[in-house]
Order: C-alpha cells, then sequence, then structure tokens
C-alpha cells in the first residue's frame, strides 16, 4: 500500500493545475475576501469576537483542504475505473481497503500545503497572530478534518462515470463550501437556511477551527456530527466499492 500511496503523491504533485487550484487558490480567495479589512476589523453578526482575516483564514484553510482531497480524489478515481487501472490492481495483493486507505492518506498529504499556505498568507499580508499552540492545533484540526471530505471524495468516484463525476463533484464542492459557511458567514442566510447550514459537515468543520482561534473547546455537536459524516462518506465509499467489484 506504501507504493501505491507514493504513486498516488508523484502523480498530484506533477499535477500542475491541482495544484494550483488546491494550493494557491484559496490563498487568493482569502486576499480578495478579506480585502481591506485589517488586523483589527472584527466580523459582525457572528458572535465570535474574531476579525475578519483571523476568521477567513480558518475558512479558506478549510476550503483549500476541501478543494484537495475531494477534488482530487473524485475525478481520479472515477478516471482509473474508465481506463481498467483499478481492475489490474484488483489483480494484485493489495485489498480493497488498501485501495481506499491509500487514496485517502495521499488526498490527506497533499492538502496539508493548501492549509500551511493560507497561514503564511495571513500572517505575512494580514497580520495575523495566533500563539503557537493555536497555529499547531488548527493545523492538526483543519487536516485530520479534511479526511471527512477525502472519504467523500473515494465514495462520489466509484458513484459517478467519468463523464458524469465533474458536474456532480462541482455541485457537491460548492454546495457545502458556500452553504457551510466556508466563503461568507451563515448569519448573512435567511434563517431556515441558517438551520440547514447548521447540520451540514463543512459548517462543523469550520467551527472546529474558529473554536481554536477562540481559545476555546470545539462544540460536541461539531465532533459527533463530523465523526458521523466521516463514518457515512466511508462506508458508503466501501459498498460502492464493494458493488464495483461485483460489475468487474
Amino acid at each position: 500500500m506504501s507504493s501505491l500511496i507514493k504513486l498516488e503523491l508523484t502523480r498530484a504533485l506533477r499535477n500542475r493545475k491541482f495544484l494550483f487550484f488546491s494550493v494557491i487558490y484559496p490563498s487568493v480567495l482569502f486576499l480578495i475576501i478579506a480585502g481591506n479589512a485589517d488586523s483589527a476589523t472584527e466580523v459582525t453578526g457572528t458572535g465570535t469576537g474574531l476579525t475578519v482575516p483571523t476568521y477567513m483564514m480558518v475558512s479558506m484553510a478549510s476550503f483549500g483542504a476541501l478543494t484537495a482531497v475531494l477534488m482530487g480524489n473524485s475525478e481520479r478515481i472515477a478516471k482509473e475505473r474508465e481506463s481498467g487501472w483499478v481492475r489490474q490492481l484488483r489483480l494484485t495483493t493489495l485489498p480493497g481497503r488498501g485501495y481506499v486507505l491509500a487514496k485517502t492518506a495521499s488526498a490527506a498529504v497533499v492538502s496539508l500545503p493548501s492549509i500551511v499556505v493560507v497561514f503564511v498568507v495571513a500572517a505575512a499580508v494580514k497580520d495575523v497572530r495566533l500563539d503557537a499552540w493555536q497555529w499547531l492545533a488548527l493545523t492538526g484540526a483543519i487536516w485530520a478534518g479534511s479526511l471527512v471530505f477525502a472519504a467523500l471524495g473515494v465514495a462520489i468516484g466509484y458513484l459517478a462515470s467519468g463523464d458524469a463525476v465533474r458536474p456532480i463533484t462541482m455541485i457537491t464542492y460548492f454546495g457545502l463550501s458556500m452553504l457551510g459557511g466556508l466563503w461568507m458567514p451563515t448569519t448573512t442566510f435567511p434563517t431556515w437556511l441558517q438551520n440547514i447550514a447548521e447540520w451540514l459537515p463543512t459548517h462543523a468543520y469550520a467551527a472546529l477551527g474558529q473554536a481554536i482561534e477562540q481559545s476555546r473547546a470545539p462544540r460536541a455537536q461539531d465532533i459527533a456530527l463530523l465523526a458521523f459524516f466521516f463514518v457515512l462518506f466511508t462506508g458508503g465509499a466501501a459498498w460502492l466499492y464493494r458493488k464495483d467489484t461485483l460489475k468487474a
């Protein structure tokens, strides 16, 4: 399995378009959304007391990790299924769970640079300052949380065909990002939409980082929600993999 992970990492690092959208694009969006706000401008209406750059730093770091693990996994798996690569792997000693874990692990490794680059840009350009433990905790929480969406990417890759995977992934990707509050605070939404956003994994994902920035423990609801979706997505990916195996 380690050899497959190395192969997946090499392929991802050679894909310049993928690296741009997963590593550079979130930082550019951060600068655009943060705009002229400085380190003293607070986000209104959220009740967090965080400044605009600090609040959006977590959102865009989460968005970057989401981009890396979701977009990369879903399209690559769908194409590998059509090309027969997955069928060839089944002829080796690699177990099915090994393939799924290799995809998830390689995507998670690639997501780390997207998180770090957003943090560096926020600190250098927008003067975001946190304690050392907060930087480390933020990196760990956002990185670990991205595994939820890595599993979703694997599930979509087995659910959709090569032609349909991109639109399905894009709808899922932008829907979760916008409704989960990664691009703007959910407090700007109508009440009925805020109630829906509360139960989305992306909302809980961003809330983890915001809690760390506020020097408080994350809400149990957010942790439980992410754990639930991780089990749901990994279970769905495993079921779809077995179903795809029966077709081969």
